[in-house]
């Protein structure tokens, strides 16, 4: 099993890196572990409560979890994955099965912030954004596919989003094995990585 880590800061493109591999790789091949999936569970927290954590702290990330479900598709055993609701903060009663595959990704903001899940990972990579574009891609998801106002997520990215980008993310480019570059709004390159996953399988 080929473990491959994309990391890098919101909305650098690191989910549409792994639909690019998933169309080059096939699904039978590749299964996807999204950091996203694996916010603590604050089922016992209010909603207001909720509101107030920060996402974007490694300490919002049920790493434990990530871990185990890891090393159980190492050792040839599914998982079930939560599935975390953005509308509500908090994981859904549903779980999504995970078989073991060939290649699995490991998909997320934080994910190489944690070291013991940072030794699992066989290649580490770094899709390298400007702020600028990150902001403009985050406003639009934030906007068409979680319910957020304009204002909102101008607010969250100026008060804290970029804050957290330079003290947890950015710093993790320089132990990456790879760096994309995705500054071009139309265009993702990634036929290198396609090049050594090949080369390592």
């Amino acid at each position: 099993m080929l473990i491959i880590g994309i990391s890098g800061g919101t909305g650098s493109g690191k989910t549409a890196i792994s639909e690019e591999l998933k169309k080059e790789f096939g699904e039978s091949d590749i299964g996807f572990i999204s950091q996203d999936s694996y916010y603590n569970d604050n089922g016992n927290l209010s909603f207001d409560e909720k509101n107030k954590i920060n996402f974007d702290h490694p300490d919002a990330i049920d790493f434990e979890l990530m871990i185990n479900h890891l090393n159980l598709l190492k050792n040839g055993k599914n998982i079930n994955q939560p599935i975390y609701s953005f509308f509500y903060h908090n994981r859904t009663e549903k779980t999504k099965l995970l078989k073991p595959k060939k290649i699995i990704i490991i998909e997320g903001l934080l994910i190489l912030n944690n070291i013991k899940l940072r030794d699992l990972i066989d290649l580490k990579v770094f899709v390298d954004t400007t702020k600028n574009l990150r902001f403009k891609r985050r406003l639009n998801r934030d906007i068409n596919q979680r319910g957020r106002t304009a204002e909102e997520v101008i607010e969250l990215f100026n008060s804290r989003l970029n804050k957290m980008h330079n003290l947890y993310v950015e710093p993790m480019k320089k132990i990456c094995d790879m760096i994309i570059d995705n500054n071009k709004e139309n265009s993702l390159e990634i036929a290198p990585l396609i090049n050594v996953i090949k080369s390592r399988l």
